[in-house]
C-alpha cells in the first residue's frame, strides 16, 4: 500500500504571516495595484492591497502585483505572465523553487494544501477524487 501524502491545513495566523512577508517585499515597489487570481488569490489580494496601500484591481495590469494562493503546476501564473510580462507575481505557497515569482512559503509538491477559507471536508473529498483520477 502506498503512503498517502500529508495534508497541510493552513491557518489564518499563517496567512497573516505570509501577508506581512509579501507586503514587506513589495511595499516599496512602484505597483499600480494588486490583482488576485480568482478564486484562491482573492483573499491574498485583498489583504495585500490593504497592507501595501494599493488598489485592488479587477483585471491584471502591466505594473500590478498578481497574486494567487498556490503555485502548483504553474499553468495559471504562466498564462498571466504571457499577458502581462511586466507585472510582479507572488504566491502564498509555492510547490517549486521560485523563479520569476515570489513565494512566502515553499511546500512539498506532494502535500495537499487546505487554505483557511476552504471547507475542510470538501478539501478531503477533492483530494481523494484528485488522487483517484490519477491512480495515486
Amino acid at each position: 500500500m502506498c503512503h498517502s501524502p500529508a495534508m497541510q491545513v493552513l491557518s489564518w495566523a499563517q496567512f497573516d504571516q505570509a501577508v506581512q512577508q509579501l507586503a514587506s517585499r513589495f511595499a516599496d515597489s512602484a505597483l499600480t495595484g494588486v490583482y488576485g487570481v480568482p478564486r484562491g488569490g482573492l483573499c491574498l489580494a485583498v489583504a495585500l492591497s490593504h497592507a501595501i496601500d494599493r488598489p485592488l484591481l479587477s483585471a491584471p495590469e502591466q505594473s500590478a502585483l498578481i497574486v494567487d494562493d498556490v503555485y502548483e503546476t504553474g499553468r495559471t501564473l504562466q498564462s498571466l505572465k504571457v499577458q502581462v510580462p511586466q507585472a510582479s507575481f507572488a504566491v502564498w505557497v509555492s510547490k517549486g523553487c521560485p523563479d520569476w515569482w515570489t513565494a512566502a512559503v515553499i511546500a512539498e509538491s506532494s502535500e495537499w494544501l487546505v487554505f483557511p477559507w476552504e471547507n475542510l471536508e470538501q478539501a478531503r473529498a477533492d483530494e481523494q477524487a484528485y488522487r483517484a483520477s490519477r491512480g495515486l
